[in-house]
């Protein structure tokens, strides 16, 4: 039976399939409807054995958000709704990252990771007020690294160079790594501090590089720069935020994406983004895993990304 489903898929995934010279088996169908994900089938690729989703939220109305945050939260992104959306991309291990919407309160997370077990990974958000034995807890509970974000400063106020810096120095000793959100262009504008930090540095989704730049954009360069240097990673998340040509495929951030497998196979992991916060008209989880097959045709290069390379900055067993 030829569904909707069918069709992007062949569309998102087909060309690449047909450079490398493979088929995507079908999978049996099996509806699986999952809060803040469209769609119900099964992603057509088949994920790896050890499979890690390594950017996703968790929000749970037990949890205040933060007074400086005016966005609302969503529903249907507890841990016992991740658990389905687990099961239908047979993913086994999983990152948390801390929303803007809690701000610097870490206790949905740390509650999630708890109940998550050894095979999920944490990154939190602090500030000067986090105390040593806070961190020191944050990290038995499985937290790797701190999100420094640039873009939302309600979440945390306005965030600067010399901020990055200090709470890299904090983490350091831990040896978590700092997850920055920025825009290209403050990428561009900051290489110089971000080469110099003293942990390893993971860019949030696909460098916010503007399109249609793409590749070519001073951030985007920049990346691959920092990358070069062997202590950063990229996050392979997020295609819709920036595209201008839109889904199913994403073309243009597709292209950034493969762009940045290419240079840096063992440096690239890749994240659902679930809930998907940014987006009033949820995506097709499936389909978005499904974009790995165009951005790595390879299936020893997609291991990596899923497997390899999480384990090593997450440090998973």
């Amino acid at each position: 039976m030829i569904t909707r489903r069918t069709l992007l898929v062949g569309g998102a995934v087909g060309g690449a399939c047909a450079l490398a010279g493979t088929r995507i088996a079908p999978r049996p169908a099996l509806a699986q409807t999952v809060p803040n994900s469209a769609g119900t089938e099964p992603p057509a690729l088949k994920a790896p054995v050890s499979a890690c989703d390594s950017h996703h939220h968790i929000y749970d109305a037990r949890f205040p958000v933060s007074p400086h945050w005016r966005g609302g939260r969503p529903d249907g992104a507890t841990v016992a709704d991740y658990r389905l959306l687990q099961k239908k991309l047979s993913i086994t291990r999983h990152v948390i990252v801390q929303p803007s919407t809690y701000g610097v309160d870490n206790r949905c997370l740390l509650d999630a990771l708890e109940q998550f077990g050894s095979e999920a990974r944490g990154i939190v958000v602090i500030d000067e007020n986090t105390t040593a034995a806070e961190l020191r807890r944050m990290n038995d509970l499985g937290v790797r690294g701190v999100r420094v974000n640039f873009l939302t400063p309600q979440s945390w106020g306005v965030t600067t160079p010399e901020r990055l810096i200090e709470t890299a120095a904090r983490i350091a000793p831990l040896g978590w790594h700092a997850q920055v959100l920025m825009s290209g262009e403050q990428i561009a504008r900051f290489e110089e501090v971000l080469t110099g930090l003293p942990v390893p540095v993971v860019f949030d989704h696909l460098g916010r590089i503007p399109q249609p730049d793409g590749l070519s954009h001073p951030g985007a360069q920049a990346i691959l720069r920092i990358v070069g240097k062997g202590r950063s990673w990229i996050k392979l998340s997020e295609p819709y935020v920036d595209t201008k040509l839109g889904p199913p495929a994403y073309a243009d951030t597709g292209a950034l994406a493969r762009a940045y497998v290419q240079a840096a196979p063992e440096r690239v992991i890749w994240g659902s983004d679930w809930p998907h916060p940014t987006e009033k008209e949820k995506p097709d989880d499936a389909l978005l895993f499904d974009l790995l097959t165009g951005w790595a045709p390879d299936a020893s290069t997609r291991k990596k990304i899923l497997v390899t390379n999480p384990a090593t900055l997450f440090g998973f067993s």
